[in-house]
Parts: structure tokens; C-alpha cells; sequence
């Protein structure tokens, strides 16, 4: 299947309840049929590309554009894990009294979605037309490149007693899994955390996008302690094209 038929198709049957359906995305309650209807119309409406900032050093994220404002977070220029470069979706802009240019990004790590203020100084912009959309109702992950679905995938997420969260994230690093480690080959470590297990096998609780190596679970079950588990055949399609600051929605519905 092409991914621009798909597109055109999926774009065809949501054009009457696009606007309805993405307006009231996280807080549809929707048959069967109307939620592959919803599918569809956020399928229609996903933007092309995604505006990225690399981080060339450490940043203080500031509650407002103004060094002067309260910092909320400090964020290193490397990840913990890999030691990639840290890669940051663009929020807004804005450009302080004196021409200072700010950038608003979403920041990882708890709260979940948070966003802070940086200097656009000692920063290198980027842009990704990837996009990944997690759907925890329909157990399934949606894959866009230039706002068309080119990929859907099955897959197990978290359990009711921990859940995966929702909301908008982005991918932190990417990792290469040793062989027997569980959740090989590959992991996609997300900006998420989980909202019930503040640390989870030495880490913080950091939700990620992974393979089932060691781990089983049957896809379109919810079974996982928060992240989400894909077939081997679809995280080796994704770690091969999915870099660091891809965007991630989470929906529950």
C-alpha cells in the first residue's frame, strides 16, 4: 500500500468531522466506528514538518523569555544514555527587548510535558517530517512522514495498574540493544515518564518505544509497565528512520 493513497483516502473520508474530531482528541469516547473515523480525521490534519533545535551546550529553561524569570529545568547537551546530542521540539519564539531570540521546547523528564524558555544561542536548528502517534484505546502506533500515515503498527502498552501516559513527548535517544537485553533489538527512550513508578530497574521510570526480546506480550494487549512493545519487524523499521526530537502523542480516548 502507498503511503500517499492511503493519505488521500483516509484525507477523503474525514474531510466532514476533521475539526469536531481533533478539537475533542484526548476526550473521545467513540464507537468502534467513530473512533477509526477520528483516526482518520487527525490523520488529515497532522502538520508536514516539525521544527527541532540541537543543543551546542547546556541550556536554563526559564519560565518566561527572560534570563531574568524563574529557571524550571536545566538541560545538559547530551543524553544520559547514548551521549547523543540533545534534540528539542520547537514550541514558539520570541525575541526579548535588545534582539535576543528565545525558544520555547518541550522538555524532558517530569512533569511530563513541560516547556521552558532557552536562548536560541549556542543552539543549531533542525527539522524532522516524522511524527509518531500512540493509540492506547485502539492499541496501535501510527507512524506520519509530511502529516501522512506511512505505517500503522500493533503493539502491547501499559497495563491499568501502570499506565502508559499521555500526552506530547518526543523521542530522547535512540539505542541499540546489547543481545538477550530485554526489550531488544532496538529502543526509542521517550522525553515520558511514568505517572506510577517514579524508578523502574535503576532508571527514572522513562517510558520508550521497544522491541518484546525477553519481554513477550501479545500485541493489542495492554500488558507492559508503561512503554510501549512492538513486533521486532516494526522497531527495526522505526529505529532505522526515527531520530532523536521526533515528536510523540500519546491518546488514550
Amino acid at each position: 500500500m502507498s503511503a500517499s493513497s492511503t493519505s488521500r483516502s483516509r484525507h477523503r473520508t474525514a474531510s466532514g468531522v476533521a475539526t469536531v474530531c481533533l478539537a475533542l482528541l484526548a476526550l473521545l469516547a467513540c464507537s468502534a466506528n467513530g473512533a477509526a473515523g477520528a483516526s482518520r480525521a487527525a490523520a488529515g490534519r497532522v502538520q508536514a514538518t516539525q521544527e527541532l533545535v540541537v543543543l551546542l551546550s547546556g541550556h536554563s529553561a526559564h519560565q518566561t523569555p527572560d534570563a531574568g524569570s524563574r529557571q524550571v529545568a536545566f538541560v545538559p547537551d547530551s543524553r544520559p544514555i547514548t551521549g547523543e546530542p540533545t534534540t528539542l521540539p520547537v514550541v514558539s519564539r520570541s525575541i526579548a527587548a535588545g534582539g535576543k531570540r528565545w525558544l520555547l521546547v518541550l522538555l524532558p523528564g517530569r512533569p511530563n510535558g513541560a516547556t521552558g524558555w532557552i536562548a536560541e544561542k549556542g543552539t543549531r536548528g533542525s527539522v524532522t517530517a516524522w511524527r509518531i502517534l500512540v493509540d492506547l484505546a485502539a492499541r496501535r502506533l501510527q507512524v506520519y512522514n509530511e502529516g501522512h500515515v506511512v505505517k500503522v503498527f500493533p503493539a502491547v502498552v501499559g497495563k491499568p495498574s501502570t499506565p502508559t501516559p499521555t500526552g506530547s513527548f518526543f523521542v530522547e535517544e535512540s539505542l541499540q540493544m546489547q543481545p538477550g537485553e530485554p526489550g531488544g533489538p532496538f529502543a526509542l527512550a521517550l522525553s515520558a515518564r511514568s505517572n506510577v513508578l517514579q524508578e523502574f530497574d535503576g532508571g527514572p521510570g522513562q517510558i520508550a518505544i521497544h522491541g518484546r526480546n525477553n519481554l513477550g506480550g501479545t500485541l493489542g494487549t495492554a500488558a507492559s509497565h508503561g512503554c510501549i512493545r512492538l513486533a521486532t519487524a516494526s522497531i527495526d523499521w522505526l529505529a532505522a528512520r526515527i531520530s532523536p526530537g521526533t515528536p510523540v502523542t500519546i491518546i488514550a480516548r
